[in-house]
């Protein structure tokens, strides 16, 4: 149960990327780039729906609403440290795998034509 709290591509970014302040929704997709905005609402509903994130609606013209974590969010955040780090100190190494593997499959395509 656990690690479907934070499953897929986008849920851990999100987190980081509220972890110090709320967000607009606007700063978020900006963020996150790669994220499509469809998917960016479906996984913020989801940390929602899960009591990660708060969505707080402000009765303005016009709407604004922010998203921000709950103290549950914050723990998770905390828990989730570790592993930041770990991926900061080894972010070269597995780049190296990834365009090795990358270069492997480029050359299979290349031989199989």
């Amino acid at each position: 149960m656990g690690i479907d709290v934070v499953g897929g591509k986008w849920k851990v970014l999100i987190l980081w990327a509220v972890h110090d302040r709320p967000r607009r929704f606007g700063e978020l997709r900006r963020m996150v780039p790669e994220v499509s905005e469809k998917v960016l609402i479906q996984q913020l509903r989801e940390l929602e729906k899960d009591e990660i994130v708060r969505r707080e609606a402000f009765g303005e013209v016009p709407p604004r609403v922010e998203y921000s974590l709950t103290d549950y969010g914050v723990a998770l955040n905390a828990a989730l440290a570790p592993l930041a780090r770990w991926g900061a100190e080894h972010k070269e190494r597995m780049q190296k795998i990834r365009d090795r593997e990358a270069e492997s499959v480029s050359c299979k395509v290349l031989s199989d034509t």
